[in-house]
């Protein structure tokens, strides 16, 4: 499946043919939307645009040949598959459409407000082109909020299509892992992708200009490297370890959006601390820290933290780590204590869901047996001295209380208890880029975590073994998945080969990939 490429033979001249409709309708002394495409970017781009003209619909566009190709989706996509939308074809659009968001004003064409409701890149199942001439052209979206297989497929014209010179296709998702027929994307996902504004506020503030404040770009977090004993020494602070989702913060001119570790956009999983963010005094900001829960005794649980993000609950907490920028001033190269004391001045009497995480200087090892006596997860030891840099580093060491790590979920054991799917779940994690056997975990489920572990499991059935190798005993009544499913796991140890001892269950990681689950050949 090769990602969609521009063609650039011809391009110049191509493009502008493509884009002569697009032109011819719109005056460019009026509207604040773009002439033209500066170039082509190459990138295989899509966006889906909320658009508010006569009637509110959603524009789907596809990069291709130097141009947006362009549909609108009447009722807006939809993740069952069972649901066919219309999508009327459009002119092309320039690819620097794919930028804008604001106010066409009433009388122009299209006039209304538009959001950039999602963006991302697409990839063709086959021949672009030749899908587009045929009136089937199967493809996958990578974006923020739509992810996986879809299909536009272009219905026979009636004699009222004729008259107007119209394409009606059709928009099907695809029977894939992202199908979801209880989630309505388009009530949802109702801020803009880019500037986390709705569509109210984006009528109020771009009625005469169409800009849009930029939100900064990802930027991958720093991350810890696991080690079995603190560091030592006079540079090295330590912190608690927190139990929850690592994110990042970034802000601009009160717009906010949270980032997981891996990049994606989670801003609507924790709204409290959005909100929280976007009262900052603080022209831009981008703040590393972690969401949690805590319990009532003041510790951070992860099941408690995914109940509150699955039934939308706000009491989420953000525990404020590091701060990368301020006000323009990138701080990434700065001393770690004097990225923390700017933090801690940026959140003093910030709203509740905001929290400094403080550190202790001195000896490692006395604060993580302070940490695991009170039943906390572990301590993070930094190099106070250094700058901020991306991936895992050796400045920042993870301390476990007690072992737990990331496992690929490969396939079950069937249960004969009526109340349970499955008995337990065979765990894996990916070395030399196989994925090999680590143990069986039947415990730490509760009835709703069983659910929705059979019903996500059931989609991912598979005939073949995902595993390198498996002990006989348990392939042979091993039901197999396709290797898709993270799960946190806490355990004792590892055996010599690697198993895991006494294993329990946590939760479901959604912000990790399983193929960024990866073990080394030696048992820890």
């Amino acid at each position: 499946m090769a990602r969609a490429k521009n063609s650039q033979a011809g391009s110049g001249q191509s493009k502008q043919r493509d884009l002569k409709t697009y032109q011819s309708r719109r005056d460019f002394s009026r509207t604040p939307e773009p002439s033209s495409s500066a170039h082509a970017t190459n990138s295989g781009s899509f966006v889906i645009q909320k658009h508010a003209a006569r009637r509110t619909h959603f524009d789907l566009r596809l990069e291709l040949s130097g141009v947006l190709k362009s549909w609108a989706v009447t009722r807006g996509p939809s993740l069952d598959p069972a649901q066919k939308r219309l999508a009327v074809r459009t002119e092309d659009h320039p690819i620097a459409y794919g930028d804008f968001e604001g106010t066409i004003p009433a009388g122009e064409y299209g006039g209304g407000t538009v959001m950039l409701w999602d963006r991302g890149y697409w990839q063709a199942h086959s021949g672009a082109h030749q899908g587009l001439r045929k009136g089937n052209l199967k493809f996958t979206l990578h974006g923020r909020r739509l992810r996986g297989g879809f299909a536009l497929v272009r219905m026979k014209r009636d004699e009222k299509a004729r008259r107007r010179a119209a394409e009606n296709w059709l928009l099907i998702k695809e029977k894939d892992q992202w199908v979801d027929r209880d989630l309505d994307p388009v009530e949802r996902w109702e801020r803009s992708i880019l500037t986390r504004r709705t569509m109210t506020t984006i009528a109020r503030a771009t009625k005469k200009t169409g800009s849009a404040t930029h939100l900064p770009d990802f930027m991958p977090p720093q991350l810890a490297a696991p080690v079995d004993t603190p560091p030592q020494g006079a540079h090295w602070l330590h912190e608690i370890k927190y139990d929850g989702y690592r994110v990042l913060i970034l802000i601009a001119s009160g717009q906010v959006r949270i980032d997981t570790r891996s990049g994606l956009d989670w801003t609507e999983k924790f709204p409290g601390i959005a909100r929280a963010c976007a009262e900052l005094k603080a022209v831009d900001a981008i703040i590393d820290g972690e969401a949690v829960i805590l319990d009532t005794q003041g510790i951070s649980r992860f099941s408690l933290l995914q109940q509150a993000i699955k039934h939308h609950r706000a009491e989420i907490l953000l525990m404020a780590f590091d701060l990368l920028q301020l006000d323009g001033e990138d701080l990434r190269p700065l001393p770690l204590l004097e990225r923390k004391q700017r933090l801690k001045t940026l959140l003093k009497n910030a709203p509740e869901e905001l929290r400094y995480c403080d550190h202790q200087s001195g000896s490692g090892k006395a604060m993580l047996s302070a940490a695991c006596a009170m039943g906390l997860e572990g301590i993070i030891s930094k190099r106070d001295d250094l700058p901020y840099t991306a991936g895992r580093s050796p400045a920042w060491s993870k301390i476990h209380c007690i072992c737990r790590a990331e496992f690929v979920i490969g396939g079950y054991r069937p249960s004969s208890a009526r109340d349970r799917p499955f008995a337990s779940l065979l765990l894996g994690e990916y070395v030399d880029e196989e994925l090999r056997y680590r143990g069986r975990v039947g415990t730490g489920f509760d009835s709703e975590t069983l659910a929705e572990l059979g019903e996500r499991m059931h989609r991912l059935s598979r005939r073949t073994n995902p595993f390198a190798s498996v002990p006989a005993a348990i392939a042979r009544q091993a039901q197999w998945l396709s290797p898709q499913l993270v799960a946190e796991i806490v355990y004792i140890e590892r055996t010599p080969d690697g198993a895991l001892r006494h294993p329990r269950f946590l939760g479901l990681r959604r912000d990790k990939a399983a193929r960024d689950v990866i073990g080394s050949r030696a048992a820890p």
